[in-house]
Order: C-alpha cells, then sequence, then structure tokens
C-alpha cells in the first residue's frame, strides 16, 4: 500500500458530498469530491494534520508555522475516530519524512452501505453474500456430507410415505364408503395400509433425525475447534481489537446458532420443500381449480417476508451485539471479583451489568414484539387458503361437480401446503440469526495472522547471541513505541532493560519473544532472522517470567508442569527449590496437589511470582526473559530469590526488566530506554558516573526506600 484514504461526508458549505482525502508516499494530499480533484497540497512544510470537532460535524486542518491554516474536508461524526488515525498517518510522515502505511484505518462504517459497522468487525454483516456463506459451510461440512444426504434422503422418504396416505383415504372414501359397495376386509386392507405407511414414515423420520442430530453436534463441535485453533494463532494486535467475552461467544455460543439452524431449519428445508412441490403436483393432477385457491394466499405471504427480511435481519444483529456487550461486561467482572469488592464497587457493577442487561432485554422484547405481530399476521393470511377451499369446495360436492373424497384429499394435503408456509415465515428470523453468528464466525476464521510461520520456518538456536539493527515498532505503525534500537547481546550475556513507564521496555521483550514483528529492521538469533524462526519452536526453547502472573486453576504441580509437560516429579521439585518456592509448597495443605483458584488468587502476590519462576526453570532454557520477575516480592524473599535468579541466569543470555534497579546489578550491560530510544548504554557504576537519566532513576529510587524506611 502506498497511501492511505479517507471518506468525508460534507462539502465547505455543509451539504451532503462523496468525498475523499488521499495522502501518498510524496507527502502529497489529494482533495476529491463526487469523484472530482478538487485540489492537491504538500504536508512537507505543515505543522501538523488534526481533528477539531464541532456539534454534529467535524473537520480536518492542516496547520502551519508560517502560513494560514487549511481545512482540508468536513464529516459527520461516525468518521470522527478513522479522521483522527488518518491525522497520525500524516503526522507521522511530517515528523520522520517516512510515511507509514502498513496499518489501514479500521473502517467504522462499511462503504457499501453506510451502515455503521459492529464494534470489533471489519466485514459489514448488512452487505456479504448468503449464497457465498452457505457455499463455504457446505465446503466445511465436507467430513460429515454422507451422513447428512443420506439423512435427507430418508427425511425425503419418509414425507412421500406421508403423502401416500391422503392418497389412500380419498380412495377409501370414493370408491369403499361413499358408493357402500366396500367389504369390511377392502376397508381394513386400506386402513392398514394408512396405517402402516404411517408407522413406516414415522421409524424412518426417527432414524434419520437422529443421524442428523448427530452430524449437527460433529459439524458443531468442528467449527469450534477450527475457531479456537484460529484464535490461538492470531497475533496479540488482532486480539487486542476484541473482548474476551466476544470471543468466548464466538467460540461457544454461535457454534450452537449455527448447529441448531443446521438441524433444525436446514434438514426441514429439503424436506418442506419436496412435500410442497410433490402435494402441489398430485393436487393439481387430482383438480386444478381447487389447486388454484389453495395456492391463492401465496404471494401474499413471498411478498411480506421480502419486505421485512432485512429489517428482521437488523434487529437481530443488534441483538448479538447487546448480547456480547453484556457477556464482556459480565466476563470483566468476575474475572476482576477481588478488585471489586477491594474497591467496595459492587453496587457501581450490579448498576452497570443492570444497564446493559436492560437494554439488551428491550432488544429482545421489540423483536419478540414484532415477531408476535408479524407471525400470526402472515399465518392468517395463509390459512386464506383453507376456508376457500372448504367453502367452493364444499358447494361443487353439493352440485355434484366434486366427489366428498377428493375434498377430504385436498383437506388433509392443506396441512402439508401450508405448514411449509408457515414455517417459511419463521425462516427469516432464524436466517437472520445464523447469517450473523456466521459472519462472525467466518471473520475469525478469515482474519490473516500477523506473525506468519511458514513453510521455511526454522528451528530457533538460542545458544547464539540476539542482535538488534535498527529495530522501529508501534502496535500501529505511525505510532512507533520503539525507534531505532540497536545493540548486541553476546551468547550467555545478561542486558538489563531501565526506563520509565511507557518508555517501550516490555515491547522489546514482545519483539524477541515475536509476538510481534518490527515494522522497520530486523532482530537476529544465533545470527538467523527471527522473522524466519517458527514461533512455536523459540518459544518453546525460550523461559519467560512476566510482570503479571498468570496461574491456571489447578493444582500446583499442574502449573509447574505446564512448561514442560514431560518433566519428572524430580525435575518439578528442583524447579521449586531453585525458585525458593518448596518451602511454602510443602506448608500447603496438599503439597504439590494443593488446588488454586483461577488466575493463583488463594496465593499470595509473591508465592505467584515464585511459581512462575519455577515454571521457567524448568525448561532449562537458553534464552530467558525475565519482565519484573522479583516485582511482588517482599525486599527479605527477593534478596533469597536473587541467588536462585543469579544461577538460573549463569551462562544463559538473558534479557531483564525490573524496576528495582538494585535486581539488576548483576547484568553485564544496562540498556536505558527514554520515549522508545536508547538514551544510555554501560554498567551500573558506568552509568551512574554519567549522572544521566539512570543516575537519576538510582537516585529516586533511593530516595523513596528511605521515606519508605
Amino acid at each position: 500500500m502506498d497511501k492511505i484514504d479517507l471518506a468525508f461526508t460534507l462539502d465547505e458549505s455543509m451539504r451532503p458530498v462523496d468525498g475523499r482525502l488521499t495522502f501518498d508516499g510524496e507527502g502529497v494530499i489529494t482533495v476529491r469530491e463526487n469523484g472530482e480533484r478538487t485540489r492537491s497540497l504538500s504536508a512537507k512544510d505543515a505543522k501538523e494534520a488534526q481533528v477539531l470537532g464541532g456539534v454534529g460535524c467535524a473537520l480536518i486542518l492542516l496547520t502551519y508555522e508560517n502560513a494560514p491554516d487549511i481545512a482540508l474536508a468536513r464529516f459527520d461524526m461516525s468518521r470522527l475516530k478513522a479522521a483522527g488515525e488518518w491525522c497520525k498517518i500524516v503526522n507521522h510522515a511530517i515528523e520522520t519524512g517516512k510515511p507509514a502505511f502498513d496499518d489501514a484505518i479500521e473502517p467504522e462504517v462499511c462503504e457499501k452501505c453506510g451502515k455503521t459497522l459492529p464494534e470489533g468487525m471489519r466485514v459489514c454483516p448488512f452487505c456479504f453474500s448468503k449464497t457465498g456463506l452457505l457455499k463455504r459451510v457446505w465446503s466445511l461440512m465436507k467430513p460429515f456430507r454422507r451422513e447428512a444426504i443420506i439423512s435427507e434422503a430418508f427425511i425425503a422418504l419418509s414425507g412421500v410415505i406421508y403423502l401416500s396416505v391422503p392418497v389412500l383415504n380419498r380412495v377409501l372414501i370414493d370408491n369403499y364408503l361413499a358408493p357402500r359397495l366396500g367389504t369390511a376386509a377392502q376397508i381394513m386392507l386400506l386402513a392398514g395400509f394408512m396405517f402402516l405407511a404411517r408407522a413406516i414414515g414415522e421409524v424412518i423420520f426417527v432414524l434419520s433425525s437422529r443421524v442428523y442430530a448427530r452430524v449437527g453436534t460433529l459439524f458443531s463441535n468442528h467449527l469450534r475447534d477450527l475457531a479456537y485453533a484460529k484464535i490461538q494463532k492470531l497475533s496479540m494486535t488482532a486480539l487486542g481489537r476484541r473482548t474476551p467475552g466476544e470471543l468466548i461467544r464466538r467460540v461457544m455460543e454461535d457454534t450452537v446458532t449455527i448447529k441448531d439452524f443446521l438441524t433444525d431449519y436446514g434438514r426441514w428445508m429439503v424436506d418442506m420443500g419436496l412435500m410442497f412441490i410433490a402435494s402441489m403436483v398430485i393436487l393439481a393432477l387430482t383438480n386444478w381449480r381447487l389447486t388454484l385457491l389453495v395456492f391463492a394466499p401465496i404471494p401474499i405471504v413471498v411478498v411480506a417476508l421480502y419486505r421485512f427480511r432485512s429489517m428482521i435481519h437488523i434487529r437481530y444483529e443488534r441483538q448479538w451485539r447487546k448480547n456480547s456487550r453484556a457477556q464482556s461486561i459480565l466476563h470483566d467482572i468476575i474475572k476482576g471479583i477481588r478488585t471489586v469488592k477491594s474497591f467496595g464497587a459492587e453496587d457501581r457493577e450490579i448498576a452497570k451489568f443492570a444497564g446493559v442487561s436492560k437494554d439488551l432485554a428491550q432488544v429482545m422484547t421489540n423483536n419478540e414484539t414484532m415477531w408476535a405481530l408479524l407471525f400470526p399476521a402472515v399465518t392468517f393470511f395463509s390459512g386464506i387458503g383453507e376456508f376457500m377451499v372448504l367453502y367452493i369446495g364444499g358447494k361443487w360436492i353439493l352440485g355434484g361437480s366434486l366427489s366428498l373424497g377428493v375434498l377430504v384429499q385436498f383437506t388433509m394435503f392443506l396441512g402439508y401446503i401450508y405448514q411449509p408456509l408457515r414455517w417459511l415465515v419463521s425462516f427469516p428470523r432464524m436466517l437472520a440469526d445464523a447469517m450473523t453468528s456466521l459472519v462472525k464466525m467466518f471473520e475469525i476464521l478469515d482474519e490473516e495472522a500477523d506473525i506468519q510461520e511458514t513453510a521455511l520456518s526454522k528451528d530457533a538456536d538460542v545458544s547464539g547471541g540476539v542482535d538488534y539493527q535498527s529495530v522501529s515498532f508501534g502496535y500501529k505503525s505511525y505510532e512507533p513505541v520503539l525507534k531505532e534500537v540497536s545493540f548486541t547481546i553476546e551468547p550467555g550475556e545478561m542486558i538489563g532493560i531501565v526506563g520509565k513507564s511507557g518508555a517501550g521496555k516490555s515491547t522489546l521483550i514482545n519483539l524477541m519473544l515475536r509476538l510481534y514483528d518490527p515494522n522497520t529492521g530486523r532482530i537476529t538469533l544465533s545470527g538467523e532472522d527471527l522473522r524466519a524462526v517458527s514461533p512455536r519452536l523459540l518459544h518453546e526453547k525460550a523461559g519467560v517470567v512476566f510482570q503479571d502472573t498468570f496461574l491456571f486453576a489447578g493444582t500446583i504441580y499442574d502449573n509447574i508442569l505446564y512448561a514442560k509437560p514431560d518433566a519428572t516429579a524430580a525435575e518439578v521439585i528442583a524447579a521449586c527449590v531453585a525458585a525458593n518456592a518448596h518451602d511454602f509448597i510443602m506448608k500447603s495443605a496438599d503439597g504439590y496437589d494443593t488446588l488454586i483458584g483461577e488466575s493463583g488468587y488463594s496465593l499470595s502476590g509473591g508465592e505467584r511470582q515464585r511459581l512462575a519462576i519455577a515454571r521457567a526453570i524448568i525448561k532449562h532454557p537458553r534464552l530467558l526473559i525475565l519482565d519484573e520477575a522479583t516485582s511482588s516480592l517482599d525486599l527479605e524473599t527477593e534478596s533469597i530469590i536473587q541467588d536462585s535468579l543469579n544461577n538460573l541466569t549463569r551462562k544463559r543470555t538473558t534479557i531483564a526488566i525490573a524496576h528495582r534497579l538494585s535486581t539488576l546489578r548483576a547484568a553485564n550491560r544496562l540498556i536505558v530506554l527514554d520515549k522508545g530510544r536508547i538514551a544510555e548504554m554501560g554498567d551500573h557504576m558506568q552509568l551512574l558516573r554519567r549522572k544521566g537519566i539512570y543516575y537519576k532513576l538510582v537516585m529516586a529510587q533511593r530516595q523513596t526506600n528511605k521515606a519508605a524506611g
């Protein structure tokens, strides 16, 4: 991409316009209105681009040091966020002279239909191709197609068998009962055939339903596995765009919605269609004039469904969003319940959830109210034909132009005709719900991972050094966190990373773990470009202790074993001894089999941190990354565990971040980051003698320790 576009909606006179701002790699801004270029100007001499908000609208202003400011475009508030991102890209180019077009501006509205996109989605749920989605579903059903087709065939067969009952009933009435010519044996024989047809149809239907239910469950499980596997492979950037509650809903609830649609409506679609066509043919061959009366109300039903289909879809997409929002809040509140209670915010959180729950209830009530009005009305009109058949058919019987058996056959077939119509009335509702879930499911499955593992990905040799070569990175490339960072870590060397909050320390190690790839520059490991290294194999060989320790619900033993599933009990104990965790574990109720709650809330912060260190130690990593590994330890415990860390880091390539600068005195070198750049580099004493940023950090920390003492 060598340019970035932004749509705007108002001209200088505040009239609606189809406008577009384009910023290209030459630093030129082009303004187009209704497809016509109105002006072009260079941004190189500008000071900055900024968004000025107004009442109901806003504008983008290009400001200069020694020249009048220029209003580039006006737009409604739906484009506000996108306009802000566009200005950041322009300002980055003005500041650095290097346009960054790697990151597309997240769209807020669909350019095709103009509707607001649901939060966290790039795909418009209103403009997708339903046919295309169903084709993709069919392709995903490949492992289950054979059973599904067989089940559909047997359901259709049972339907055809059912259709023989009204025909036999007509024969019984017209040939044996009405003329009173039949014998008891003949009547018994025909009744037996009808009973047998019914029984065989029911048996076939039950068996096919069981097969189809199995197919639906297996397919739902297949979709769930695909979605979960894809989420595991998504980058941190992609995951950050969505809430945990939304991701959980896509994996668990959307797959169930899709399964219900396939099992409850997908299979009936074929059955109802065949029943409808077969019934129509039989009735038309029996009496075509009476058949016309049966189908008289069908155009009313079709037109009504067509008129309401888009409204139904919008309503159920809105219900999905409200439900997702409620689940996200519920997930966050439960996960952070200790924080909620610590701040006495229970009532506040109750009120927050009650608010979103009320919104969801209102949307659901509106949808059900609309459906309660629509469904009976359409059902009533679809039944008009039944009254017409009884009235006209009755007159024809009295006039002698129609037999009683034919009328009875028609009335019995009315169920087979109008049941598909009544089913069709509720179909758009289920279709809208299922299509919304399918769009969101396929959006996850189609999202490209930022971190690619190609067929040429290599195993990670972590015995060598690490080299950062002019590395720049931003979670959005036009908002760099690290800027032209270069340094080398020799094999077995320990490097300490220090700096103020937001300086880019954690970002530095995130790049080392290949959770992200640099925007520019490169990182090499043992002389190999990190982009050529398999992230999975790299993570298997690196040991990591993060600042925010995460422990899984389960036993202490299982949490240590998580890093190395094939480790022996002796290895687990040795790792815990090295991390100074063995003593407190043995004092626990069940020792290593002690159950800890989710995130390890039953343990103290220091205990959780030591378990995290033990989990890193058990891998015997050649590359060790410590992100505030002793941040949750008291001074006494820190001094004890520091010896373990010193033993752990010996002869291992280590990158360590710490706010307690005393923990980094053993580092071979210290790198001081400031505003994303390397400000200072050297050992502890060298940096103290410089009396720069590091010196000020040390002095400030000493003053804090004195005040605390």
